[in-house]
């Protein structure tokens, strides 16, 4: 654990969080000192949930370290079932109260609460949120599920879908409609929705969907042991995939494989010629490892980019990533350092990021077009619209979101073209902001190019671009712009150049060409 700016992951008891707060009659008491609270505005401010978690914390302070901070627990747990009357509840600790060693399990047990309570040990210094989403909800389906009769028609439970996860109320909604199709009902979602009760009757389906392997594998791989519960293995993100999971899904249960493309767009839309000059752009993609496994696919095989580098922040998808970057000749970065992250954008110089919020972020540093395709996420990313990420729909909907940031990049490369013009100059001002334009030489003028300080001369290493130099670098489109300036400056540092002029420039990019 260290100190930072951002994280791809919060502690485990976030993930046990997001658990239960996805499901109705379940309540988690969680011993924590005051100020740990702060994960509620996770789900009430980002994801805006119309109530708060259910969950209780002891919320012990400093001055209570030295009595009984074991009363406080008890306490809690008691009010905490008086008060909501769960149907079940779970009891943990966070990272910092695991310190004092005051064992929430075993005092809850001890207390002969009269509904399931069950113990959560999460190693908060040794694993993160997303195991902890997983662990907890394997935990509790150990606890609440049992062998009962199979439904009478073909049913399947629906596995993963959490609060704060990226788009996965309309993920079930979309999966509900495909599986429908097929002719298999959806016996239970969990945890999103579910009930302890509805836990209990996980046994009924026929198999088990996995949407998400960071939150569902663990209680999908028991329910196949324990339950006899075959589970998919495919996450149908993508158009390949999609008809790869129909076919899996036919395989499990017997039915006849069907899959409606009216409505899908993205093979069209893909191969128009508005989109073929999007072929071969240069991608970079990181997230958790589900989707960026699922995203390299799409990017290579379905909308025609470059993969020119992938990796995942949640280590225990690391073979997954891994093994699909091997298939592309490139090696995984498995980080979870945003900065790790960030240097590799800047020495791939990619003309588009496929990542999470803080991938975002980066690409604004880095003037580099991103779209957002994994979690962490912030509000944005939790539209009013339906917005799904699987099945048909979902692929269309990732066209959308991942065409639209190069299509306004290239919106903005005409600009540059045409920054000769009357109406585009650099003096004219933004048209799009309905004024007249103004005649070249009337206007202010623009500010000199940034170099570097006067000071900054002396130093032998600095490079200093003249006028004219950045004046033809800005011509560059701006995708490439990023790296064409520092091929240029690594050109002149080889050679002892402290100045770069426009010859400089034209020199660079003759040597990178060959």
């Amino acid at each position: 654990m260290k100190l930072t700016v951002w994280t791809y992951e919060g502690p485990p008891h976030v993930g046990a969080m997001r658990v239960a707060t996805a499901m109705k009659g379940l309540h988690y008491v969680l011993h924590a000192p005051q100020g740990d609270t702060y994960a509620d505005l996770l789900f009430t401010m980002i994801e805006r949930r119309d109530h708060r978690p259910p969950v209780t914390y002891t919320t012990f302070q400093a001055r209570d370290l030295g009595a009984d901070t074991a009363m406080l627990f008890k306490t809690a747990c008691q009010d905490a079932y008086d008060r909501f009357r769960p149907q079940a509840m779970i009891v943990g600790a966070s990272c910092t109260a695991e310190l004092i060693q005051d064992d929430p399990g075993g005092m809850a047990e001890a207390m002969d609460l009269p509904v399931p309570v069950i113990a959560l040990d999460l190693p908060s210094y040794q694993r993160k949120e997303n195991f902890g989403a997983d662990e907890t909800l394997f935990q509790i389906t150990r606890a609440l599920a049992r062998p009962v009769d199979r439904t009478e028609r073909v049913s399947c439970n629906l596995i993963g879908p959490t609060a704060l996860g990226f788009r996965h109320r309309d993920d079930v909604t979309e999966l509900t409609g495909l599986l429908s199709d097929m002719g298999a009902e959806v016996n239970v979602v969990a945890p999103l929705d579910a009930t302890p009760a509805d836990i209990a009757r996980l046994g009924a389906a026929h198999f088990n969907v996995l949407m998400y392997p960071e939150t569902g594998e663990s209680a999908c791989r028991w329910m196949e042991r324990e339950l006899g519960l075959p589970f998919t293995k495919t996450v149908p993100i993508g158009v390949g995939a999609t008809h790869d999971f129909v076919a899996e899904v036919a395989e499990l249960s017997g039915l006849a494989p069907r899959l409606d493309t009216e409505r899908l767009r993205l093979p069209w839309y893909t191969a128009s010629v508005d989109s073929t000059y999007l072929t071969g752009k240069r991608v970079f993609i990181f997230g958790d490892g589900t989707h960026a496994v699922t995203a390299a696919r799409i990017a290579r095989d379905e909308m025609g980019f470059e993969v020119v580098g992938i990796g995942c922040y949640n280590r225990e998808q690391a073979r997954a990533v891994r093994r699909v970057a091997s298939d592309f000749g490139l090696t995984a970065l498995i980080t979870e350092d945003y900065l790790d992250v960030e240097a590799a954008i800047a020495d791939l110089a990619p003309e588009l990021i496929l990542g999470t919020q803080m991938e975002r972020h980066i690409g604004k540093r880095l003037g580099i077009p991103c779209a957002v395709i994994s979690a962490p996420v912030h509000v944005q990313d939790f539209p009013a619209r339906y917005s799904p990420q699987m099945g048909l729909e979902g692929a269309n909907v990732i066209f959308d979101t991942w065409v639209h940031p190069l299509v306004m990049g290239l919106e903005e490369h005409l600009l540059h073209m045409f920054r000769d013009d009357f109406e585009f100059h650099d003096d004219a001002g933004a048209s799009h902001h309905g004024g007249p334009a103004v005649p070249r030489g009337n206007a202010a003028p623009a500010s000199a190019p940034t170099t570097v300080a006067v000071d900054a001369v002396a130093d032998p290493e600095t490079v200093i671009w003249l006028a004219e130099a950045e004046t033809e670098l800005r011509k560059v489109p701006f995708f490439v712009r990023g790296k064409a300036r520092r091929n240029t400056e690594a050109f002149a540092h080889d050679r002892g150049q402290h100045e770069i002029s426009a010859e400089t420039l034209y020199e660079a990019k003759a040597h990178y060409a060959r």
